[in-house]
C-alpha cells in the first residue's frame, strides 16, 4: 500500500511541475482550432555558396566544376557480395511467374483434347500438359506478371470458363 501511494504522490508531483512550466507563445491562425508554430529555429542551416572567380568556363559560358572524390565509394567488400548474388542470379533458370490452367483432370484423354481446344482457338498462345499425380493440367503461356497474363486470361475465358491464372515457375532460357 506504501509504495502505491509513493508512486502517486510522484506522478502528481510530476503532473503539478509540467503545468507550472512556462510555455511558449504560439501563433494561432484565423480558424477555430488551427494551430501553427514557428520552427525555423531548429531548421538545419544552409552554408553559404562562395563564387570563386578563378574558375575557367566552358565556350557555353557555364562554370566547369573540379572533380570531387565521393565520400561514400563502394568498396572492395561490396563488389564482392554484389559479384557473389550476381552469380547466383546467372545460375537461376527460372523465376516466380504466372500461367493460366484451362484444365485440371485424371483423364489424360480430356487433357489432351483441352490442349488442341487452345492450339486451334488461340494458335499464338503456347500450351503444354502436365501430369502431377494424380492429375492432368493444361497451362498456356508463361508470364512474368500477373498484369501480363490477365491480357490473355480474358480470351481464354471466353473459351474456357473454368481458366484461372496461377502461380508457376517461367524459364529465362
Amino acid at each position: 500500500m506504501r509504495l502505491l501511494s509513493h508512486s502517486f504522490y510522484v506522478c502528481c508531483l510530476a503532473l503539478f511541475l509540467t503545468g507550472c512550466a512556462t510555455q511558449k507563445k504560439t501563433a494561432t491562425t484565423t480558424g477555430v482550432g488551427k494551430y501553427s508554430e514557428d520552427l525555423s529555429v531548429w531548421r538545419p542551416k544552409a552554408e553559404p555558396v562562395v563564387a570563386d572567380t578563378n574558375t575557367p568556363t566552358d565556350p557555353a559560358g557555364r562554370k566547369q566544376i573540379a572533380y570531387v572524390e565521393p565520400k561514400y565509394a563502394v568498396n572492395k567488400k561490396l563488389d564482392s557480395v554484389l559479384d557473389s548474388i550476381n552469380h547466383t542470379n546467372l545460375q537461376r533458370n527460372f523465376i516466380d511467374g504466372f500461367t493460366i490452367q484451362v484444365y485440371s483432370g485424371l483423364k489424360r484423354e480430356d487433357a489432351l483434347n483441352a490442349k488442341k481446344e487452345v492450339t486451334s482457338y488461340l494458335p499464338d498462345l503456347e500450351s503444354d500438359v502436365q501430369y502431377a499425380q494424380p492429375n492432368f493440367r493444361v497451362k498456356v503461356g508463361k508470364y512474368f506478371t500477373r498484369i501480363d497474363a490477365q491480357k490473355d486470361y480474358v480470351e481464354v475465358k471466353k473459351i474456357f470458363p473454368t481458366a484461372i491464372i496461377i502461380p508457376d515457375k517461367v524459364s529465362i532460357n
